[in-house]
């Protein structure tokens, strides 16, 4: 598969990891509590507020956004999240392998800086991801840690393979195996605060307490 290498003439680069709102496809843990249809109505609206706070991040000169998706063509990722974007197909392999083609595509492009997170934390907004920029200027690593162990966020400002090595994906070990792998290749990340994923039913108390304190 060919690779995008994204142009950004020395930008900060933020991107995200989406799959294409398919039932049956996507959050597949919350099924079981909303249903096929209403798991992926949830992933939408996930998605379209972390795209959101992304566009509005967007609007300073220095970030480039790049959409890396999975489960649907180019032209159906454009329909449903628009223009604006520079879209890239995810690379074959796991989490790992995913993460470590977006950032060496990144810093191959010139990147000064990049952030990759997922669709899954509603409590991410334009602010925590302004903030992990800031940070990315005196911190070689930034992690944002996840309430489950995971985490929501990771910047770096070079491409270091190793820290997508050796973990263990989608377990509570995420984050601590990421920091041993850190520690290894002499990084000290900074660290964001620690938010909820929407994954399982567990965490649809915190989906619903945040939609009720959405403005009308």
């Amino acid at each position: 598969m060919t690779v995008s290498v994204l142009d950004p003439q020395g930008q900060d680069c933020l991107m995200i990891f989406a799959r294409y709102p398919t039932p049956g496809q996507a959050k597949t843990r919350l099924i079981p509590a909303l249903g096929a249809e209403g798991a992926v109505q949830l992933y939408r609206q996930l998605a379209e507020h972390t795209v959101g706070q992304a566009r509005i991040l967007q609007r300073q000169p220095e970030v480039a956004v790049m959409l890396w998706y999975t489960g649907a063509e180019e032209a159906a990722m454009r329909s449903w999240l628009g223009d604006g974007l520079c879209y890239s197909p995810q690379s074959e392999g796991d989490l790992g392998d995913r993460l470590a083609t977006a950032f060496w595509a990144a810093f191959e492009g010139g990147c000064r800086s990049a952030i990759a997170i997922g669709t899954d934390c509603p409590e991410l907004d334009v602010a925590t991801l302004a903030q992990a920029f800031v940070l990315l200027q005196q911190h070689p690593l930034v992690l944002g840690p996840a309430s489950d162990g995971g985490y929501y966020l990771i910047g770096l400002r070079q491409f270091v393979p190793g820290l997508f090595q050796g973990i263990v994906w989608s377990t509570a070990s995420v984050l601590s195996q990421t920091v041993a792998q850190a520690a290894q290749a002499g990084l000290t990340p900074a660290y964001l605060p620690t938010l909820t994923d929407i994954d399982t039913p567990e965490d649809l108390d915190v989906w619903e307490q945040l939609s009720l304190n959405q403005p009308t």
